[in-house]
């Protein structure tokens, strides 16, 4: 996911009122995924890439008490100004910070103590809200709340990643299986489109982050997408026919991939007497056949498009392809945390929720597109550098953060997220 928010593109700012009720109601989701862990669980760091719980619950306050309290609330107080080393991220203008990969060395303070830290910065912030604070101060609010909902999504892939390196495969959440829907998911049909000149990225109504603008016209060649993602059962097809053996099918970086790490089949799966299982935040559980595979890397979903005849969408395809769509779907707040197959019906499914469908198109800069000025412009345009697109959220993004504009973005050699693909062709 996009490591930091930029500055969000210029528009009205919620009344304090209702940011405060949105501002409030995203801490609470955040205290909630926090429940089940334990300080050791919220304290480990599993890889480099990967954060502590208990980080990421205090990065996201850092950035409201850096951002938010201390330039505009008189007399606030920081909680401790030792944080400020601890939990910068990125922003090289706010000053060093501790090194990324010793995250999991901050065993103190306590998960009790940056939950008090939390506590206090919400107190500055309602202080904030009631004070009728300036548009643009609103919007710095805002801008937090949706960081924060990014860092909730990466808590939980972090978290799955860290449990599954532990010999019993703990669960996060209820460890009962998952009801398995009966039945085989139906064959995959191609919707068309027609191409043309088309309008992307977002229009100014509402929040969005500054890398989903502005608005533009792209030329689209007539184009058609499955109307459901990729299943296990597909992609189990593709590691028997040898789709991991084959350089003709890959990319020459993943092949390279395969080579120096023995991929075989995608992240977390094992087999067990004949059985493919996976990890997932429910503990070990057997591969939902019908479900969309996950935890694939770009050069896995573009593999497996090369062996099937088709190829991955653009981000552009798939933008306008949802232009009429509601964004609904198996996002986090249904509780399951992982992806569910296709529900029967008519027209493209899954588009929003299960898995992050990678796509064919390099995180890049739209026409016009300008970096904020000062810190909180840092990010993502730096980042517009060997990244490849993912659109439409998974099972672990909080719903109301999700939209058909929003531009997620990793390197191509990433598996730890809930990231699958569709397939698309030509017309």
């Amino acid at each position: 996911m996009a490591r930091l928010s930029p500055q969000p593109q210029s528009h009205a700012a919620a009344s304090p009122s209702t940011l405060g009720d949105q501002y409030r109601r995203v801490r609470e989701d955040s205290r909630r995924l926090g429940e089940p862990l334990s300080d050791a669980d919220a304290t480990v760091q599993s890889m480099p890439d990967a954060s502590p719980a208990k980080w990421h619950l205090a990065h996201t306050t850092w950035f409201f008490e850096t951002m938010v309290l201390k330039p505009n609330l008189d007399g606030y107080k920081p909680f401790d100004e030792r944080f400020d080393y601890l939990f910068n991220s990125y922003y090289e203008t706010l000053g060093e910070r501790h090194p990324r990969p010793r995250r999991g060395m901050i065993t103190r303070p306590a998960l009790d103590t940056i939950f008090d830290f939390r506590a206090h910065v919400d107190e500055g912030i309602d202080k904030l809200l009631a004070s009728d604070p300036d548009p643009s101060v609103a919007e710095l609010v805002e801008l937090g709340c949706h960081h924060e909902q990014q860092h909730q999504e990466l808590l939980l892939t972090d978290i799955l990643h860290l449990f599954a390196q532990n010999p019993t495969k703990p669960a996060y959440r209820d460890p009962q299986p998952l009801a398995v829907e009966p039945g085989e998911a139906d064959d995959a049909r191609f919707v068309s489109f027609d191409g043309g000149i088309v309008e992307v990225g977002h229009d100014g109504e509402g929040f969005a982050f500054d890398c989903e603008g502005p608005r533009h016209r792209v030329l689209l060649e007539p184009y058609r997408l499955a109307d459901r993602l990729v299943t296990n059962r597909e992609f189990i097809a593709f590691i028997e026919d040898g789709g991991y053996c084959d350089p003709l099918l890959w990319l020459s970086a993943g092949w390279a991939d395969i080579l120096a790490n023995g991929w075989s089949k995608p992240f977390y799966w094992e087999e067990r007497d004949g059985e493919y299982w996976t990890m997932t935040l429910r503990g070990a559980q057997p591969v939902d056949l019908d479900a969309p595979v996950t935890h694939l890397s770009y050069f896995e979903a573009d593999a497996f498009a090369a062996w099937s005849g088709k190829r991955l969408p653009t981000e552009f395809e798939w933008e306008n392809a949802v232009q009429s769509l509601p964004v609904e779907g198996n996002l986090a707040d249904s509780g399951r945390l992982r992806p569910r197959p296709a529900q029967a019906g008519e027209g493209l499914r899954q588009m929003y929720g299960d898995v992050w469908e990678w796509t064919r198109s390099a995180f890049s800069p739209y026409p016009r597109f300008k970096p904020a000025e000062g810190a909180v412009g840092e990010y993502n345009g730096k980042f517009m550098c060997g990244q490849f697109v993912l659109r439409g959220g998974s099972c672990a993004t909080p719903a109301g953060h999700i939209r058909a504009t929003y531009r997620n973005f990793f390197p191509p050699d990433a598996r730890w997220q809930f990231s699958g693909l569709r397939l698309a062709e030509d017309a």
